[in-house]
């Protein structure tokens, strides 16, 4: 436990790191879904309430749920693919697919709470080879969020030069401030330069306070606003789906926190940590919520920083628990301009991915199975990073689609498979084999030696003497 001044200063460098990604996906969805700007501002703050107490249950845990790690969680994006088809096949009736989705987020967050004890077992199949390849994945497909962030959510169109200078700036102040300060300071470098840029953002007026003058200074998410929720069959199939690839994220995010805060990440802590984010997930419907689940954004920043306390980030879930009850505050954070986050954004992530490096050096790549499993893995990964269309074939189910979209998940399942394939399946009847091989090469040589015996037990002639 930190001293209060520290804790509130790490704690909001966690919510700025974080915030983008907690609030992508509500803004997406609600755009696809038509909603006011009102309606839109409401959904949004329910994504930062329901986030902060996911990520305090997380942190602070309660009986056998929350892996007590500095975790942030918040809304998984992996959904919003799937939660947009559904919107698509409502038709006409939009507004009426929150409620829907709501309804499959809720089962899918139940079953997934009752599958935790056993999802975790497979953590056994995470050797560093696979754990390492998950590890670098996670950095690798978070740096291009970072770089949407820098061209300001129009990837399609050539990044603007003043995009460009305050994404450059923003790094260089928090490269130089990471070198030159010492101690606290230098642990809260990225909130300091998420600062710089903000004030260097304002004279080329790329900070828009529009939204701080309009805000309310308070409003709860009303339970069930957008409707009670309703249970349709596909919708619920749907959101299973994802719950599984959710809970395969995770379950790397952890093992990648684990190593970085000298704590591995056993199947206990697991199975405790998926119990958070399906239990979140479950009761964020209630307050329009969808499913949560660990962010791998706050993982460099940890790593960064090596501030391990988990106190740290239960501080970042109280912030997002104000900010969701709070529009004005939560508009304060959303100031800060896209390119000076994807500045820092690339500090963060390929921090992330510099760590899966490093424990792909002790994972033994010298052996041309655990070679082959890294580069394979690596390759599945990349592609849904380097082009978002190569999976879009109406031949391709929509829930397997969900799992080639997200490179985090594809690559972890490959490498596990691989990692089967080579490394466990037919090791036995190898060993088996090789085993037998020794013991006959032994009795051969053994016949021969006492063969060997036998000719010399004869005694031999006496040499003549002169």
């Amino acid at each position: 436990m930190l001293p209060p001044g520290r804790l509130l200063a790490g704690g909001l460098q966690h919510v700025a790191a974080s915030y983008a990604g907690v609030v992508a996906p509500p803004l997406v969805l609600g755009a696809a879904v038509g909603l006011s700007a009102r309606d839109l501002t409401f959904l949004v703050g329910a994504a930062l309430f329901t986030a902060g107490i996911a990520t305090l249950l997380q942190t602070l845990g309660c009986w056998r749920v929350g892996a007590r790690m500095p975790f942030v969680n918040g809304v998984s994006f992996a959904g919003v693919a799937p939660m947009i088809a559904i919107v698509d096949a409502q038709g006409g009736g939009r507004l009426n697919a929150l409620p829907v989705i709501f309804g499959g987020v809720i089962v899918a967050g139940a079953l997934g709470f009752l599958l935790a004890p056993y999802f975790c077992r497979l953590v056994r199949f995470f050797p560093p080879v696979v754990s390492g390849t998950v590890i670098t994945l996670i950095g690798i497909t978070l740096l291009p969020v970072s770089f949407g962030w820098i061209q300001g959510g129009h990837p399609e169109r050539p990044t603007p030069l003043t995009n460009l200078a305050l994404a450059a700036a923003t790094l260089v102040i928090v490269l130089v401030l990471r070198r030159v300060l010492r101690g606290f300071l230098q642990q809260i470098a990225i909130l300091l330069g998420l600062v710089a840029g903000t004030v260097i953002a304002i004279p080329v007026g790329a900070v828009d306070f529009t939204a701080t003058r309009q805000a309310a200074l308070v409003g709860f998410p009303t339970p069930f606003h957008f409707g009670g929720p309703e249970f349709q069959l596909p919708a619920i199939i749907s959101m299973c789906v994802l719950m599984l690839v959710c809970m395969t994220e995770s379950t790397a995010d952890m093992l990648a926190l684990g190593v970085i805060v000298g704590r591995p990440a056993d199947e206990r802590t697991i199975a405790a940590g998926l119990r958070a984010d399906t239990l979140s997930s479950a009761v964020s419907p209630f307050f329009n919520g969808f499913a949560n689940s660990a962010f791998a954004q706050n993982i460099g920043l940890v790593a960064i920083t090596r501030v391990r306390s988990r106190f740290v980030v239960a501080a970042c879930g109280v912030m997002f628990v104000v900010l969701g009850l709070s529009p004005v505050f939560a508009s304060l954070i959303a100031v800060v301009p896209q390119p000076v986050l994807g500045g820092a954004g690339i500090v963060l992530f390929g921090t992330v991915a510099a760590s899966g490096v490093n424990v792909l050096l002790g994972a033994g790549l010298d052996k041309p199975d655990n070679l082959l499993i890294a580069a394979t893995s690596l390759g599945m990964g990349m592609i849904p990073v380097i082009s978002r269309t190569f999976y879009d074939n109406a031949a391709i189910p929509d829930g397997l689609r969900i799992i080639l979209d997200s490179g985090v998940s594809a690559g972890c399942l490959t490498a596990v498979i691989l990692n089967l394939a080579f490394n466990h399946l037919g090791r036995r009847r190898r060993g088996a084999a090789e085993t037998g091989a020794v013991e006959r090469g032994a009795a051969e040589s053994g016949s021969e030696e006492s063969g060997s015996e036998e000719l010399g037990s004869e005694e031999p002639p006496i040499p003549a003497t002169h």
